[in-house]
This record gives structure tokens, sequence and C-alpha cells, in this order.
């Protein structure tokens, strides 16, 4: 039995909801990734002959999409691991992209703990920023290598 309100943003009354309109039973699903097309929480891509025409997501009625909507909109001032995720989202690409992008990890997050009985643990919002800095820093890093620099910390002015 895994407990869904571990995640941040999903309430009781939100996993009764996503809960009645998929019930617990996941083999309809291959995997998550099919499971967060069929609620429509994935990009989709017009595309002919190599050029993509239009993005987007697709239209899908579903209660349980709406429900990851909103659970993935609560998360705006949410002090936790996703709670950041969110707000650098939302920072990139603006409100509503952020919302469909955190719904679709949430979707992701609940199907594996729905199918492999796995739990939520989340580690912080400092944990969460500090992974973020360190990967922006072995980009930047690698970057530099690729050109020829190296990169050197700023010393810290006491003033």
């Amino acid at each position: 039995v895994t407990d869904l309100t571990q995640i941040d943003g999903i309430d009781v009354v939100t996993a009764q909801s996503i809960l009645a309109d998929t019930g617990t039973d996941m083999s309809a699903w291959r995997t998550e990734k099919h499971f967060v097309s069929w609620l429509g929480l994935c990009p989709d891509h017009r595309i002919s002959g190599g050029k993509v025409l239009q993005r987007g997501t697709r239209r899908v009625v579903s209660r349980a999409a709406t429900a990851f909507r909103l659970a993935a909109s609560s998360l705006r001032r949410s002090q936790s691991a996703l709670g950041a995720k969110y707000r650098r989202l939302q920072s990139r690409l603006g409100p509503p992209k952020a919302i469909t992008a955190m719904a679709h990890h949430l979707a992701r997050l609940f199907y594996r703990m729905v199918k492999y009985g796995s739990q939520y643990i989340d580690h912080g919002m400092a944990a969460y920023e500090a992974r973020f800095k360190g990967q922006q820093l072995k980009w930047l890093s690698r970057k530099a290598a690729e050109l020829h620099f190296s990169l050197a910390p700023i010393p810290d002015l006491a003033v």
C-alpha cells in the first residue's frame, strides 16, 4: 500500500479523483510514457517533411489530467524539491508550460508509486538546488574545455 499524499501537491481528494479516473491497475499502459501520453500531458509535435509545424499538447478531456494540473499549480509556494523545480521551470517557460511540465512529472511519479509500490522521498529544496547547481557547473566546465578555457571560482569579497 502506497501513500500517494507523500507527493507534494497531491492531497487526498486529488489522489481519489485520479484513482477514480485511472484505477489502480496500471497494466493498461506498458510504460509511464504511455500513461502520460494517454493523459495528454506530453508534447505533441505536428511534423511534416521533418519540419515541426506546430507544437503543443493534445486536447484530452480527462479528470485525472486536470487533477494533475491543479496539483502542479499548487507547487508554486511549496518549499520542496518539486516546488523548486516548478519555480525554475516557471521562470524559464512561463506558468502554463511549467504547469504542464510539472503535471507530467507528477503523473510519472504517480504511475511508479501505484505500479511498483515505491515510496516518494522528498530530499528538500536545498538538495534540489545543490544538485542543479552541480549539473550547471559540470555543463559549464565541459563547454569551457571544448573552447580551450578553464573555469576559476571568484574569491569571496569580504568587505
